[in-house]
């Protein structure tokens, strides 16, 4: 009974809906600067990742902005996918869940600008 092991936010205890507003929320709180760049971008929620795993916390489905060259002839809008399963079973409260929530998405839209994970790790946002 003594079980320090973290275990999560039930799932349960945020449906998707729930999560889908804290996205909105967390990704209203984000710097102008940083938001006011992205194009032809929509930003969706899951469950889980295909895979079905908890270790993707979120996903840069798309062509990043310094590969793009003749972009925008009516391509499919590019994705960021927040999954929410992973991202409850990686905190325990509502705050490191909205503070989770927030560096994912920071993570991913740098991606969008091309920022890659070492460039983050350097940055200190992974």
């Amino acid at each position: 009974m003594g079980d320090a092991e973290q275990t999560g936010i039930n799932p349960t205890e945020i449906d998707a809906h729930e999560f889908e507003r804290l996205v909105t929320h967390e990704l209203d709180e984000l710097p102008d600067d940083m938001v006011d760049g992205l194009e032809n971008i929509v930003f969706v929620t899951e469950d889980r990742p295909e895979d079905g795993s908890l270790d993707l916390l979120g996903l840069y489905d798309g062509t990043a902005l310094t590969d793009r060259g003749n972009y925008g002839f009516g391509e499919l809008p590019d994705r960021i996918i927040l999954y929410r399963e992973p991202l409850l079973a990686a905190c325990d409260t509502l705050g490191e869940l909205k503070d989770q929530i927030h560096v994912t998405l920071v993570h991913e839209i740098a991606h969008f600008y091309g920022i890659n994970d070492e460039q983050l790790h350097e940055l200190g946002w992974a």
